[in-house]
């Protein structure tokens, strides 16, 4: 309860099936500072998809969350067309079955090197943050190369004291992905 150890962090939440988002509280116990905490959940989320964790990739996400890969011309210009783009946990994990059972893609593993996240309170609760990246691919015979460089813009908000991405836009510098992106990134 506010008042004793913890402090009241107010946020606003979506109601399921709607736009409008009511007004919710939480609580963080005072120890816990949300940036650190958030700091942290991007860093597990990261790590997650490099050790081939995909299948608890959508757990970082709401229900209703806005997933998209899209490129630094397209976001900036306001276009909405991406290179890949789920609305909702739903698709995420379809995203994940498929990617086991029937994309054929040639194995490859990922490193993502993230730059620090700048985190900015958005006065609703909820936090801003734009973290930057470059993730490395390596192939089955060794060979490696960036696969991707860009940043993440997120809206995260923190329900029952555990971050969740509610929006993760990745905003990648280039246009062309030369193999089928089977892998979040």
């Amino acid at each position: 309860p506010p008042g004793h150890g913890f402090r009241v962090v107010r946020r606003r939440m979506r109601p399921s099936g709607c736009g409008e988002r009511g007004d919710s509280v939480i609580s963080l116990p005072n120890d816990i500072d949300p940036h650190r905490l958030i700091e942290d959940f991007l860093l597990d989320c990261a790590h997650g998809i490099d050790d081939d964790k995909l299948e608890e990739w959508p757990d970082a996400f709401t229900e209703d969350a806005i997933y998209q890969i899209i490129p630094r011309e397209s976001y900036e210009q306001g276009l909405p067309l991406g290179i890949l783009y789920c609305e909702g946990k739903g698709m995420m994990i379809d995203r994940i079955n498929a990617l086991r059972t029937a994309n054929i893609y040639e194995p490859h593993t990922h490193c993502h090197i993230l730059g620090r996240t700048r985190i900015t309170e958005t006065g609703d609760g909820a936090f801003a943050g734009r973290t930057n990246f470059n993730v490395i691919r390596t192939k089955q015979d060794g060979t490696m190369e960036i696969y991707a460089a860009g940043k993440y813009v997120d809206e995260i908000v923190i329900e029952d004291g555990r971050p969740l991405l509610r929006d993760r836009r990745v905003v990648i510098e280039s246009h062309r992905i030369d193999i089928l992106m089977v892998v979040p990134l």
